[in-house]
């Protein structure tokens, strides 16, 4: 059965127990922005193309990266689901790589034609600071606009890195809409751990 929720565009709206919400942002560019130059200091890294057949590396890493964000749409979908957006050759998934250790994620779709979406995008804490951020966004522009495609896009919401909007303008995105998530709150599904982002507190 579909739950709708009448939202109040002056003031506060009560969701039920058991849900979240979250502010989401989209980003857009219609054409390949200058190239910069990646920081210093970052030779050791790579990008390592993975598929269906690393699915628990994947998630292991998703979870890694997304916990502390409370990241779950990976997580409260089917094993099989994830398996199969993996396995598209339409769907472009990557590891990131330092002195042989898995790092960071980058995930890209160009399921839509003439569109790619930078689906996933981070990195393990250990390498922030380092200009990572910068490194892996070249890469993800390449490939991105390596393709025959007219829009690079991305999203990105409260339930993220609060630095991430800024971070996707300076790269050449701008912003085009806003809306609001909800959800049901995955920590009480044991989903993910109860104590994850504590600064969403559980109320279910």
């Amino acid at each position: 059965m579909t739950q709708t929720l009448t939202i109040s565009l002056t003031g506060t709206t009560d969701l039920p127990p058991g849900k979240i919400a979250a502010i989401v942002t989209s980003l857009e560019m219609r054409a390949r922005p200058p190239e910069r130059p990646d920081p210093p200091g970052l030779e050791g890294f790579a990008l390592e193309r993975i598929g269906a057949d690393e699915l628990d590396r994947y998630l292991a890493m998703y979870r890694r990266l997304g916990e502390r964000w409370m990241w779950f749409s990976r997580l409260v979908k089917p094993r099989a689901e994830v398996a199969a957006i993996l396995g598209d050759a339409k769907v472009e998934t990557y590891m990131v790589r330092r002195e042989g250790t898995d790092q960071g994620l980058l995930e890209l779709d160009f399921r839509v034609a003439g569109e790619a979406e930078l689906a996933f995008f981070g990195l393990d804490e250990a390498v922030l600071g380092q200009g990572a951020g910068r490194w892996l966004m070249n890469r993800a522009l390449a490939l991105a606009w390596g393709k025959p495609i007219s829009r690079f896009w991305v999203h990105t919401c409260t339930l993220d890195h609060p630095a991430a909007p800024e971070f996707y303008q300076r790269s050449g995105f701008t912003v085009f809409k806003r809306g609001v998530e909800v959800d049901d709150d995955p920590r009480l599904k044991g989903q993910m751990p109860r104590g994850c982002a504590p600064y969403h507190p559980v109320i279910g």
